[in-house]
Order: C-alpha cells, then structure tokens, then sequence
C-alpha cells in the first residue's frame, strides 16, 4: 500500500478554493471518491486524517475547504465569521459543495459514477445539504452534524442514502431538532438512517474535543462505533 495526497485547486466563479485528495496508488483504476466537508475549524488535520483513513479502505479522499483557498487559520473568531456567513446564505454554501463535488468526479482516480460525502460538525450540516438539494450522489454521512434546515430545498427529493452519526446529548441538535430532521428526510422521500450514541456529545469524533461544558467531547466508543458504521454503509453504496 502507497498511500498519496496532493492539494486540488478549483474555482466557484471567481473565489478559489482547495482541497486535498488523498488515495492509494497500489490499485489501479478509478474507484469510489468521498468527500470529506470540514469542522467550524476549516480543512484540518481531523478531516485529512479521515480522507487517508477512506483511501486505506479502498476509496478516494477529497478534504475540501468551502471557506477558501489561503484562509486555514487557527483563529476561531475568523472561522466563525467564515460558518455564519455561509450559514447565513445556504445556496452559496451548496453552491460551493457542488463546485466541489463536480471537482471530485473529474479527478482521474475517481469513478465519477460512485461518490459519496460524509461531513463533521459544520460539514455535517454541509453533506446533508448536498442531499437536500437533490444531488446525485450515492449517499452521505453525517457526524455530530447541525440539522437546521436551508429554506430553500422544500419540496426537493432526496436520492441520497442518508446516515446521521448523532450523540444524544449534542446541545447543538437537541431531541426535537432529531425528530425534525426525521420529518423533513421521510417527506422528502430519503432512505434515512440514524445512530444516537447515549451520553455522547458534540465533537464526539475529535481526539481534541474536551469541553463538556460547553457540549462538546471526545468519545472513544462512539468514534469507534460511528466509523464502522459508516465503513458499513459505504460498503452498502458501492460494492
């Protein structure tokens, strides 16, 4: 196994972004590509580390970065400003997703008819767009994600198999925000799954989370469980 990565530039419109695409270069062909959309933190080494762990199972990792290309900060207040912005408008930000995912699918390593997208936090609320919009995509995953919905996809299909990875005790999706999120899938049509992990909080997939005061910390159980769900159903998706 040779794992190897490299950054991908691309453009939505005239604003430049970048991503990086991680594979394994001892299987030849094209394979299933999944993108890998980030924390409030931006691309970091949480979801690099994601994208490599998915090229070590057989696919293509693509960790892109819907703030931009050059704007990878540790400063939280500047990351904040970057999510609610995007937050604030959700058909840029599923804009950029598509540019993104469009992307993925011209790369040579990839099988542009098998991708898929799982999210984190932020990025969680980013591949559930992706499906509200209608895409075609096989399907994706979200981790500890946010589940307000856009206001712009009502009425929308979805075609995407949906997975939410959810720690009950998330305060950023409270039970009423879970059954919501069940509502809006089944009327849109979705095959929906969902694992609520108990005594799980927000984050609960990044070794660097420990703040249960503020609702978010790592927990090994769950990050263990989630992932081999997710292994699971990318193996229901594509092979």
């Amino acid at each position: 196994m040779s794992i190897q990565t490299r950054l991908v530039e691309y453009v939505d419109g005239d604003f430049d972004l970048e991503g990086r695409l991680v594979w394994d270069d001892a299987q030849d062909g094209p394979r299933p590509g999944v993108l890998v959309a980030h924390t409030i933190a931006g691309r970091s080494e949480l979801e690099e580390s994601k994208a490599r762990q998915l090229a070590e199972a057989g696919y293509v990792g693509f960790a892109i970065d819907v703030y931009g290309k050059g704007t990878q900060t540790t400063d939280m207040a500047a990351n904040r400003a970057n999510m609610d912005a995007l937050r604030r408008d959700r058909p840029q930000l599923q804009q950029r997703l598509s540019v993104a995912l469009s992307t993925l699918r011209e790369l040579s390593e990839v099988d542009e008819s098998k991708v898929a997208a799982i999210g984190f936090c932020f990025g969680g609320l980013c591949v559930l767009d992706i499906a509200r919009t209608g895409a075609d995509i096989a399907g994706v995953v979200s981790f500890h994600g946010i589940f307000a919905p856009p206001g712009n996809t009502s009425g929308n299909k979805i075609s995407a198999k949906v997975l939410a990875l959810h720690g009950w005790d998330d305060p950023f999706a409270k039970p009423e925000d879970v059954v919501a999120l069940a509502d809006e899938l089944t009327a849109m049509g979705a095959d929906w799954q969902l694992h609520g992990y108990g005594n799980t909080m927000h984050a609960f997939t990044n070794p660097g989370a420990s703040d249960p005061d503020g609702g978010k910390a790592f927990d090994e159980n769950a990050d263990r469980r989630s992932w081999a769900a997710t292994r699971n159903f990318l193996a229901e998706l594509f092979d």
